[in-house]
């Protein structure tokens, strides 16, 4: 099975492109779709100011298109982990794991694994020499 370690790229390059697809279209109707006062109304009402709608719905549209691209993936990746615990903790907790956090918390798994490993070969920051382009291997090494 050693073959498929050629494929390793392969996966970061989708883990990257299903977490940035799923992240717009959940910042899409925020910036776009005339959505964004009453998400910001609503993180006022957990709690929080009501000015990190901001930062919630730039991690979701814009870090998503950044990670499809592959650039900051790390930073982003950092991003939408924190928005994912606020969301377990803040809206879904109460609801259990099925029908509740499940989504969230996966999305933040996915995150979590770009963190640590980065972009992968197949992105911008391997051009831009951002710390992705190592391949999976070599970082296991």
């Amino acid at each position: 099975m050693r073959y498929l370690d050629r494929l390793q790229p392969l996966a970061l390059l989708a883990l990257r492109l299903v977490l940035g697809i799923i992240l717009i279209v959940h910042g899409y109707p925020k910036v776009l779709g005339g959505g964004f006062h009453g998400h910001a109304q609503f993180v006022g009402s957990l709690g929080l100011p009501w000015w990190m709608a901001y930062l919630s719905t730039a991690t979701e549209f814009f870090g998503g298109m950044a990670l499809i691209l592959g650039i900051f993936t790390r930073c982003f990746s950092l991003a939408v982990v924190i928005e994912m615990l606020v969301i377990i903790i803040k809206v879904e907790w109460h609801h259990g794991l099925k029908g509740g956090y499940e989504l969230p918390m996966a999305l933040a798994a996915m995150a979590f694994t770009l963190i640590l490993f980065g972009a992968g070969p197949m992105a911008l920051d391997a051009i831009r020499g951002g710390g992705g382009g190592r391949s999976v291997k070599s970082k296991l090494r």
